[in-house]
């Protein structure tokens, strides 16, 4: 039987040659078969243009009992894996025959050829053009291999996601600040009962509140008489707090009741004569208190003034103890004195107010179960710093500091760092020695006896 391929290079051949002309390799001598009906043998068609499969693999010749495997062609191989990479819509390169079939007579040449025709269909089947996907892809034809495609494409043209800031989920929470947006003087505020403020003048500003002098709209009465102060606030900051304490704890009616309780000619519990909600503020309404303590008092104050204060501060905190409540943020800031009559102090700022026993069920000490460090960290408790519900306990050595403070100007943890946990550890420090937080507090002056006194039974005191 001739051959009509090379086995070794795919080379045409003639009948009768022995050995290859391209590759020089000899030609295996088949034996002549005996000749066999025409359906046994089956034939195979190696022109890569036809409509006809091209093979892929050894062709097998069937002839009385006996098979020979026969190589394929490698350029209908490279032909074949040309089909396969090639999507259906881009028809295969047209394949180049006439720099294989060339008689290439040296060693050297056939390799050179050889190589050089590999090269040219390597880069026709592996190069993509820029329009077209990569050809890994192009041959892709079912669903899930479709969707593979789309995919890589969305990856080039899909923007990156938005990032989102990290949950602040365990963490102490954040105080709501005031809106940045100031109200202008002379905007006009609505309560509840349909009262209309309009604002006057901006007393005091700080982080968490806006404090204005206010006058109630459409009045004929002299100024003086139409004096009130506004407080505004985040919608659901401490305000709100404030309100709710007022509204359950501090109502006039049960002040009033007090007062003739224990034939008090004053108690320093503001009267709340309107609150509401304007746009984005929630808004309290007082009637006139004075100036703040932080405002009237320079470095220090006299000895005796100091303890008159405390007086006053003594018995307003009565009334909120018994009321279930505790302040929890007592300093100068939250102290008022009247300018018409300097014997009236008032204690404002129940924005962190908590109710410590309430039904008169007093609550377990458990240190964690509140935002540890909340308000002013110079004068706040112990109790507040580890994040335990503030008590009685806690107000009287909040009052203590501020005591200390007024008298002698400072406080040995004032300079240290701005962190609760390390005025924490310096106030655990102090507290342990009453006598030397006094000498650090005095220094060369005479020390108060009434209020190291105080400070020694405040000590002592349980939760």
């Amino acid at each position: 039987m001739a051959l009509h391929y090379c086995p070794q290079c795919g080379a045409k051949l003639q009948p009768g040659f022995r050995f290859c002309p391209t590759c020089g390799e000899k030609l295996p001598q088949l034996p002549e078969p005996e000749p066999e009906p025409a359906h046994s043998i089956r034939t195979l068609s190696l022109n890569p243009t036809t409509d006809s499969p091209a093979p892929h693999t050894a062709a097998v010749v069937e002839a009385s009992g006996c098979s020979a495997m026969i190589r394929s062609p490698i350029r209908s191989v490279r032909q074949s894996a040309t089909k396969i990479l090639c999507s259906p819509a881009t028809p295969p390169p047209p394949a180049t025959h006439s720099t294989d079939q060339k008689f290439v007579k040296s060693p050297g040449k056939r390799r050179s050829a050889f190589s050089k025709v590999q090269e040219e269909k390597e880069s026709t089947v592996s190069a993509p053009s820029p329009q077209t996907p990569p050809p890994a892809l192009q041959g892709l034809t079912s669903p899930w291999k479709r969707k593979l495609q789309e995919d890589e494409e969305l990856k080039t043209v899909s923007p990156p996601p938005v990032q989102t800031p990290p949950s602040a989920k365990g963490r102490g929470k954040k105080v709501k600040r005031v809106c940045v947006v100031e109200p202008e003087e002379g905007a006009e505020f609505c309560d509840q009962s349909g009262k209309k403020w309009r604002l006057e003048k901006l007393l005091i500003q700080s982080d968490v509140e806006l404090t204005y002098t206010v006058q109630q709209a459409g009045g004929r009465v002299s100024s003086d008489e139409w004096k009130h102060i506004l407080r505004m606030g985040a919608k659901e900051g401490q305000l709100f707090s404030e309100q709710n304490f007022l509204q359950r704890a501090a109502k006039p009616t049960a002040v009033e009741k007090w007062m003739k309780k224990f034939s008090l000619d004053f108690l320093g519990i503001p009267s709340c004569v309107g609150f509401g909600v304007h746009e984005s503020y929630r808004f309290l309404v007082f009637e006139d208190l004075g100036r703040t303590l932080q405002e009237v008092m320079g470095e220090t104050l006299p000895e005796r003034t100091v303890l008159q204060v405390a007086l006053r501060l003594l018995d307003a905190l009565e009334f909120i103890h018994e009321n279930e409540y505790a302040h929890a943020d007592l300093h100068a800031g939250n102290v008022y004195i009247s300018t018409s009559a300097p014997s009236r102090v008032f204690l404002s700022g129940f924005g962190h107010a908590f109710r410590f026993c309430p039904g008169g069920k007093h609550v377990e000490y458990r240190e964690g179960s509140r935002t540890p460090h909340q308000g002013n960290l110079n004068f706040i408790s112990l109790d507040s710093h580890k994040g335990a519900g503030p008590s009685r306990r806690s107000d009287l050595q909040s009052l203590g500091f501020c005591l200390l403070c007024w008298m002698t100007g400072s406080l040995p943890w004032s300079d240290a760092t701005p962190s609760g946990s390390v005025i924490c550890a310096e106030k655990e420090k102090y507290m342990a020695d009453v006598l030397g937080l006094m000498s650090s507090c005095f220094k060369k002056r005479r020390i108060s006896g009434g209020l190291q006194s105080y400070l020694s039974q405040v000590v002592g005191l349980h939760y």
